[in-house]
């Protein structure tokens, strides 16, 4: 069975290592214990039956609670399964950052490192061009490589 963990918002990465050190330590039959890409504020746990993801959560910090339904696996799949989207993000594209501290800026991406999921970026504004490293959920494509250079 999977249930949904509420938890605290940005927490959710230490919220998974308390409970799968619980896990660990108390021999939980818990089978499986995941944060998706873009679910802010929940865990996804599968676990033998509800008493099992309750013990497994009960009192640590950053969870807020289970839901009191467990999911079936259809309603989650799109979250779970890795995506098959091509990045279209190339080297040499004007990226807006859509993150603090550098939100709403315009940099120039420098590399893309499809693996991690990650770009290097230089702020066209700065008077030294630093490289900032950022992953590729924090920038948007504002203008192609390819459009840059048709308009010089």
């Amino acid at each position: 069975m999977i249930f949904v963990v509420k938890v605290q918002t940005s927490k959710e990465e230490q919220a998974i290592d308390l409970i799968a050190e619980r896990i660990r330590k108390k021999k939980i039959e818990v089978y499986g214990l995941v944060h998706p890409h873009g679910l802010r504020g929940y865990v996804l746990i599968e676990a033998l039956d509800r008493e099992a993801a309750e013990r497994a959560v009960l009192k640590l910090p950053y969870v807020k609670g289970l839901l009191p339904k467990p999911v079936e696996y259809k309603e989650i799949e799109k979250m779970i399964e890795p995506a098959t989207a091509e990045m279209k993000i190339e080297k040499g594209d004007i990226v807006e950052i859509l993150v603090e501290p550098f939100k709403r800026e315009k940099a120039k991406v420098i590399r893309v490192d499809k693996q991690k999921e990650e770009v290097v970026i230089e702020l066209l504004e700065a008077a030294v061009p630093i490289p900032i490293k950022r992953k590729l959920d924090d920038v948007k494509v504002i203008r192609t490589a390819q459009e840059s250079e048709e308009k010089e």
